[in-house]
Parts: structure tokens; sequence; C-alpha cells
């Protein structure tokens, strides 16, 4: 059996590993797309805080890892894919045959149509190529504007305030990490990190960018401009999915892959940010382009791909995010569900919030920040669909209660 995976993170090398242990004498090949040893984009922020070497955003280190488990390493990109014939095309030339195929090429950096902003210099936190650029970049004292404050702006505050960088941080939304956060979480989080010398701005569009005598010029909505020595653009990721064009492999947001991570084309899989699966919370098929996912659709897709027959049970949306000391975490359907009930408590000026979402008597969304004692808890509540009975208003009189009503329940259930 050849089995050939694209993309070399997270989801690909599990992938390979897991093939390996279920077929002793496959022949598995690795591509990845960049010069590097298989790595993780999840790592490159405490590089850029130099917390970790290079080394350590390696995804694994032994002296021989891949060659040990007779895993081939290509590092090449693949321009297209032919099912007709079984067969895989790289940039370099080559075609190489596969009875079956893993996609896990994942996500690639993107940016909003803003006048200078391809100019040289601007810079995405993407790839360990930018990192070295943005490390040379932004010295302690530099003036650097950092456009998106999502949850990978996010991790990237993080790192180039540890530089000690002068820094500016710009969301074009009213709050920052809006699609993980609540007005009053994001508040809170937004006033966390002026408090520790960081600008942000919200709800404030970047207009323009000029060069300006090796620096930059960032015109503002409103009339206003920042000066910047550098800029880093963290303003979103998309499946990266350009080879796919005439494949026949079905895609929407990313590439719709069923509850094997099969995709509509019989031998072919998907797994990690580029593969649209189904949705524990919803039963729908979202990309959830985040590393626990990624993991889990590597093992479940390749134990697919080696003939075990094994079902995807849905991923949950989560994050969890450490922002210059202050701990965030969403988790599931945080924002509620129709004729749900809802649980807060808040103590603003102590930076700490809980947030329960039910329906009925079952937790099926939280947001928590300030908060790291039980967040485990709160996801094992969600994932295992724990129904509360006479818990649920003992929660909603005191949302702090979570680990003794999942004692309760656990305990009950056993």
């Amino acid at each position: 059996m050849d089995y050939i995976i694209i993309g070399a993170g997270p989801a690909g090398v599990i992938a390979a590993e897991t093939l390996r242990k279920c077929d002793a004498s496959g022949a598995i090949t690795l591509i990845g797309g960049e010069a590097e040893a298989p790595y993780s984009r999840m790592a490159i922020p405490y590089l850029l805080a130099e917390d970790v070497a290079e080394e350590g955003t390696h995804l694994r280190h032994g002296e021989n890892h891949y060659g040990g488990l007779d895993i081939t390493i290509r590092q090449d990109r693949v321009s297209s894919i032919s099912p007709g014939d079984n067969s895989v095309s790289l940039d370099g030339g080559d075609t190489l045959k596969y009875d079956r195929l893993l996609i896990a090429t994942g996500a690639r950096a993107t940016r909003p149509p803003i006048p200078g902003l391809d100019l040289d210099g601007i810079e995405s936190c993407w790839t360990l190529d930018d990192s070295r650029r943005i490390a040379a970049a932004a010295t302690s004292g530099s003036n650097v504007v950092l456009m998106g404050a999502g949850f990978i702006g996010c991790i990237v505050l993080e790192a180039l305030s540890a530089r000690g960088v002068n820094l500016t941080v710009v969301e074009m939304e009213d709050r920052m990490l809006p699609r993980m956060m609540d007005d009053v979480g994001g508040d809170m989080i937004k006033r966390w990190c002026e408090s520790k010398g960081v600008t942000v701005l919200t709800g404030t569009k970047v207009t323009g960018i000029e060069a300006a005598n090796g620096s930059y010029k960032l015109a503002l909505d409103g009339g206003a401009s920042l000066d910047a020595d550098l800029v880093v653009c963290a303003t979103g990721v998309a499946p990266y999915l350009d080879f796919l064009e005439g494949s026949g492999v079905e895609t929407d947001h990313g590439i719709l892959v069923d509850n094997h991570l099969e995709t509509n084309v019989a031998g072919i899989y998907a797994a990690g940010d580029v593969a649209q699966g189904p949705d524990f919370s919803t039963g729908e098929r979202e990309v959830h382009a985040i590393q626990p996912t990624a993991s889990a659709h590597g093992r479940i897709a390749a134990l697919n791909m080696a003939g075990q027959a094994t079902d995807y049970e849905g991923s949950l949306a989560m994050n969890v995010l450490n922002t210059l000391g202050l701990v965030s975490s969403s988790y599931g359907l945080w924002m509620g569900v129709d004729g749900g009930d809802r649980a807060v408590v808040s103590d603003e000026g102590g930076f700490k919030y809980l947030r329960l979402e039910f329906d009925g008597d079952v937790i099926v969304g939280a947001l928590a920040l300030g908060l790291t004692q039980h967040v485990g808890v709160l996801r094992g509540l969600i994932q295992t669909k724990v129904h509360l009975g006479p818990w649920k208003d003992k929660l909603m009189a005191n949302p702090h209660l979570i680990m003794d009503a999942y004692l309760a329940q656990t305990q009950n259930s056993a």
C-alpha cells in the first residue's frame, strides 16, 4: 500500500506515525511545502519570544525519527492531484503514485485588500521564515504595529511584547478576540493589554500603508495615522486549497469530509485546518483551525486509510489563550442557543469572568477569563453532555460551582 500525506504539520505527522503503527510494510511519503523539518506553527510565537530555539518548534526531536519509522520526507509543493490515475504532481517535476492520499495542507495567511499591504517588509507571522524576518526587525524600542487582534493576533501580541517593542494593535472589529469572546471578555482583555503598556485600537481600520524612509506610515479611518518600523499582519487565515482545481474534490470553506474524514473521492482524505468536518456541538461540517482538532483528525484519518473503520465524533470549538498573563478560554456554543439559559459572574476590576450557556440542563458552551482552575471540567461537561438536573439551578445561582456539579453528576453516573 502506498500512502501519501500532503502537509507536514501536526495532522500530517500524526497521520504518518499512526499509519506506520497500523501498516508495518506500507510505503509512507510525507510531503512538506517548506524547506524545514516538520514543525508546529503554534510554536512560532515562543520562538519570537525567545522561549525556545528553532529546534523547539519541531514536532519531533529524535536523531532519525522519521527514517527510523521508514517514513520518507519530501520537501516540495504539490501543484495538482489526479484522482483518475491516483497521482500527485510536484512543483519540482516529479509525479508520485498513491493508493491512499491524505490532504493536510493546513491554512495560509490572508490579507485584506488594503493599498500598500503588499510592500516589502510588511510581514505575516505564519512560517519560520516569517519569524526570522520579524525577529530581525522587532528589536527593543522599535515601533511595531500589529494588524489584527483575533486568536492568532493575540498570540503574536504576546511574543512581540516579550521583545520589548513599542506595540500598537489595530483591530477593525469592536473588541479583541471577536470570534472567541463576547463584549465583556473582549473589553477586559483590551484593558488588561493597555495596563501592560500596549496601545489597542479597536473599531479601527487601516486604510493604506506607505513606505517612508525605511519605515511605514499607516493611514487609519477617521484621519489619524501611525508610524511603524515594522508592520505585522495577523488578519486571518484560510484553508490552503489552490492545488485542488480540477481534481473533483468537493470544497466549501475547506475540504468537505465525512465522519471517516474521507472526501467525496474514494481513497482521498483530509485532516486539520484544511478539512471541513463534523462539528461536535452542531453536527454541521465546520473548519476548526486548532491544533487539538488537527491532531485528532490525523489519527482518525490514518486509521481509516489503513482499513480500520473509525468514526470521528466531531471537533469541539475551543480556544485557550494567554495574553500577557491573562488566561482566556472559550468552548462550544459560547454564544448560546435559542431558548437556552445563561449564567454569568463577572469581576471586571479583578479581570475575572465566567459565562455558562445551557440547552435545557446541559452545558453547551462557556467563556472563562482570569480563571485557570477547572477549565478542563468545563470542557468535560460540554463534551460528555452531562444532564445536570438540580445542579443546573445551583450553577445558575453560582457558576463557580462547576467542579461540585461535575463531581456530583459523574459520581451519580458511576
